[in-house]
């Protein structure tokens, strides 16, 4: 029997180790990972660059063109309208 309690004390004393070691692993990721996260409040986020990757490209010159093109198409649409009847046959 002291055979089995030598064995039993071992297994324990390995497992101990593996405890400590992985023990500090999770301490030392958590340490990265915050390291890591405050690196990243500091940059701007993928969202935010496209965003203004998105503002760019929609200028103020395109943003007019599109609404004179739009107030033209209404204007046409009125005009073409007073000359037809208002009812719609599907």
């Amino acid at each position: 029997m002291s055979n089995r309690v030598e064995e039993l004390e071992s297994q324990v004393s390995e497992l101990r180790a593996a405890v400590d070691g992985l023990t500090e692993e999770l301490v030392e990721t958590k340490e990265r990972l915050r390291q890591l996260e405050a690196a990243t409040d500091a940059e701007p986020s993928v969202q935010s660059y496209a965003q203004s990757e998105a503002d760019d490209e929609t200028s103020p010159s395109e943003s007019e063109a599109e609404e004179a093109k739009s107030a033209e198409e209404k204007a046409q649409e009125s005009e073409s309208g007073s000359d037809e009847s208002d009812i719609i046959v599907a």
